[in-house]
C-alpha cells in the first residue's frame, strides 16, 4: 500500500447511498475501505468527470492517494481546474483491466477489471501546501527523483493547480477469475490476462548522463506496483 499505512490499520466500510451502489452485478462492489485504498493505489492514471456550460467533460489526471483524499495534479489553465475554486462536484475513476474472459457466448463474456469511482466536491490544495502535495504526485510516479532535480519555481507552481477530494463517498468493484456459466463441448472457453510492463529507459537525444537512480528504482518499483507477470 501506498503511504505507509499497515493493512491491519486500514479498517471500516464504504457507505453505500444511492450514488454509490453498484445495481449491475452488485455482488462484485466490495465495501472495505482497504478494497478502495488497494483500487487507488495500483492506478495511475484517474479519469476525472464534472459538468461544463458546454456539457460534461472527462479529463485524465495524474493522482495520490494522500491519506483518506485524493490528490489530482492539472494546470490552472485546465477546465476542471478553472471552475474549482470554490469547490467542484466530481465524479473521478480509476480502472485496471486485468483480463479478457471469454465465455461460451458473446453475451456472457466479459472483461476481469479492479474498478473504483470517488464521488465528491473536490477543493484546490491552498497556496501554502501546493509544494508539498505536488511532491506527493511526483514521488508516487517517479520516486526519489525529487532528490534529482531541482524545486518546482514560484512560476510553476502559480501554473500549477492540485485538487483534493476526500474519499468518502465512494464505489468499488472488481471482477475475476474464469467465465461465469458452465464450459459447453467443442467452445474454447477461459481468460486472456492483461498485464501492463515497465520498458527499458530511452535516453534523450544528447543527453550523457548515465540513467539515474531513481530511474532504475522506478523500474523495479513500478513493475511491482503494476502487477507484472500477476495471475
Amino acid at each position: 500500500m501506498s503511504n505507509g499505512e499497515p493493512r491491519s490499520a486500514v479498517t471500516g466500510t464504504l457507505p453505500i447511498d444511492d450514488r454509490t451502489k453498484v445495481h449491475r452485478y452488485h455482488w462484485l462492489q466490495l465495501t472495505e475501505r482497504s478494497d478502495l485504498y488497494d483500487v487507488l493505489d495500483a492506478g495511475l492514471v484517474a479519469h476525472v468527470g464534472f459538468v461544463t456550460d458546454a456539457g460534461p467533460m472527462v479529463i485524465p489526471m495524474a493522482y495520490a492517494r494522500d491519506g483518506d483524499s485524493l490528490l489530482m495534479h492539472g494546470s490552472t489553465a485546465a477546465g476542471v481546474n478553472r471552475g474549482a475554486g470554490a469547490g467542484l462536484d466530481l465524479a473521478v475513476t480509476i480502472t485496471i483491466l486485468d483480463g479478457l474472459v471469454y465465455a461460451a457466448s458473446l453475451y456472457d463474456s466479459t472483461l476481469n477489471y479492479r474498478c473504483a469511482t470517488v464521488f465528491g466536491r473536490a477543493e484546490p490544495v491552498p497556496d501554502a501546501q501546493k509544494e508539498t502535495a505536488v511532491r506527493l504526485i511526483s514521488e508516487r510516479l517517479m520516486p526519489g527523483r525529487w532528490a534529482e532535480v531541482r524545486p518546482p519555481t514560484k512560476k510553476e507552481l502559480a501554473a500549477t493547480r492540485v485538487l483534493r477530494l476526500s474519499l468518502e463517498s465512494a464505489s468499488v468493484k472488481v471482477r475475476s477469475g474464469p467465465p461465469s456459466d458452465e464450459p459447453e463441448p467443442g467452445v474454447w472457453t477461459g481468460e486472456l490476462p492483461l498485464h501492463t510492463s515497465v520498458g527499458v529507459p530511452i535516453r534523450q537525444a544528447g543527453v550523457t548522463a548515465e540513467v539515474p537512480e531513481s530511474v532504475s528504482a522506478a523500474q523495479v518499483h513500478l513493475a511491482g506496483h503494476l502487477g507484472e507477470g500477476r495471475e
